[in-house]
């Protein structure tokens, strides 16, 4: 395959996250199971009806033009985008041309931190949803109307990776901002790619357009195959074809759908059953309240944990992508924090922080995902969680066992030092209580204690294992190592 240059834009759907749908009163309900229970006469598109804007839906596509960095026009207008498809009801869509709600703006990707440019974002109606069984199609209509997002950037992505890295990172925004679940198992979320490929020398190849991926790694896969598939063709001597093209998730392959429509196939016009949206109007929006409601968003909480904790790498990533499990650690190391105030020494406090990072991204996570839970639903207070890592970091309890106490607590709550006597986990590092098990370890196994004699470092960490063993990890490894050091050097 000879080498081209990979260009990519993207066009992401997000249906937005609103007790109502977008131009009517019916529920805007993802979960609802029975087929065509939130449709009304306006969603359906009865004859006679009159759409109106849902306020709620304009100001969630502005709060993420506003975390983007986008400029909000003053002046904004739906329009009707014309096809017929046995999904859309009116045989229109209501979306947004020339002026849509959020003109620019741009997203980093984590990492790289290179820039993509967002060219807009704007605000449409979701369509039905059809079934297929056997020889039949059914349209469920509930999902017809729902609010429904559209980013489109800038083709300044040049891989596969980059698209999914994307496409990740706008998920995590638009879950900080509360505007969307952004499921993509459940559809709440689509991704479509344009595609082009081009000598080195070239600008740009012909784009082609892969529709509704549904998975981070569907973008991923989808977009590497489509670039494998062009250069090919061009390898061969023929042309790209401008397509649409889907994805066979099981064949792991793209097919030919249609033709590329251009805007001018769907007849764009005003439209006539809604008047223009005047932003700058306070009467409506207060786009300085919306401003201020902006929460601390995806990169900024990624910029502070590395700043204030050293929350960096995998541990960071995982942090910011649960916001429960960040509010929680930070909730535990406020009370860490709190204890640490008197000790002033910056040495323990940072020792602390690694502990309670590694506690909770590799035990507490590992729990939890074995329990399919999620940190919303922990039982463990920040404030017994905080106190299981002083006991660590006190030597009170051993690595063991306080994996043994957290197991318990997140199993049934409850008191980490009530844990540590019930179960007799409390460390062994009175040199005292230490010197019984030392004389019976040595006297059990001569062999290694001659080996250790001889110079072999490993025979100590032998002789140490058995000592944990002995005191079913009660016994403090440091103190024991040293135990069995000045007893043998007394033989």
């Amino acid at each position: 395959m000879s080498e081209y240059k990979l260009t990519i834009g993207l066009e992401i759907h997000a249906e937005l996250k609103t007790k109502t749908k977008m131009f009517c009163d019916s529920l805007n309900d993802p979960n609802e199971h029975h087929p065509n229970i939130n449709i009304c006469p306006v969603c359906m598109g009865h004859p006679g009806t009159l759409p109106v804007i849902n306020k709620q839906a304009v100001e969630c596509v502005v709060r993420v033009g506003m975390a983007l960095g986008g400029k909000i026009p003053e002046y904004s207008q739906f329009d009707r985008k014309n096809y017929f498809y046995p999904d859309l009801p009116k045989g229109y869509q209501i979306s947004q041309y020339k002026h849509p709600l959020v003109d620019g703006g741009e997203l980093l990707l984590p990492g790289s931190g290179k820039k993509i440019r967002v060219t807009r974002v704007h605000l449409e109606e979701d369509t039905g949803r059809l079934v297929h069984e056997g020889n039949d199609s059914l349209v469920d209509f509930n999902r017809a109307g729902v609010p429904l997002m559209e980013l489109v950037t800038e083709p300044d992505i040049s891989s596969a990776a980059e698209a999914r890295a994307f496409a990740e990172e706008l998920q995590l925004l638009l879950r900080y901002l509360d505007v969307s679940e952004a499921d993509m198992e459940k559809g709440e979320m689509r991704v479509e790619a344009n595609i082009s490929i081009a000598k080195l020398d070239e600008e740009r190849g012909i784009k082609v357009e892969i529709k509704n991926l549904n998975s981070f790694r569907a973008v991923e896969r989808a977009i590497a195959y489509e670039h494998e598939r062009q250069a090919k063709v061009l390898d061969d001597g023929k042309k790209v074809i401008q397509e649409t093209r889907g994805w066979d998730e099981e064949k792991q392959h793209t097919f030919s759908q249609r033709k590329k429509e251009s805007a001018h196939d769907y007849r764009y016009f005003p439209e006539p059953d809604l008047p223009p949206l005047d932003l700058a109007d306070k009467k409506y929006f207060d786009l300085e309240m919306l401003r201020a409601s902006l929460p601390e968003l995806p990169w900024q909480k990624r910029d502070r944990f590395a700043r204030e904790y050293g929350v960096l790498g995998d541990a960071s990533q995982m942090m910011v992508a649960d916001k429960a499990m960040a509010d929680f650690f930070e909730s535990a190391i406020s009370e860490i924090m709190e204890w640490v105030d008197g000790d002033n020494g910056q040495a323990r406090r940072e020792n602390l922080i690694k502990l309670a990072i590694n506690y909770t991204t590799s035990d507490l996570r590992a729990l939890m995902k074995n329990a399919e839970g999620s940190f919303g639903d922990l039982r463990i207070t920040p404030e017994n969680f905080a106190e299981l890592i002083k006991m660590a970091a006190l030597g009170e309890v051993s690595s063991r066992g306080a994996k043994e106490i957290l197991a318990e607590m997140f199993s049934g709550g409850g008191d980490p030092s009530d844990i540590l006597e019930s179960k007799g986990l409390k460390q062994v590092s009175n040199e005292s209580e230490l010197v019984n098990v030392v004389q019976k370890i040595i006297q059990a196994n001569p062999e290694t204690v001659v080996d250790y004699k001889a110079g072999k470092a490993a025979a100590l960490q032998f002789l140490v294992g058995q000592m944990m063993k002995e005191t079913k990890g009660a016994a403090n490894p440091q103190m024991a190592a040293q135990a069995l050091k000045d007893t043998i050097d007394k033989i």
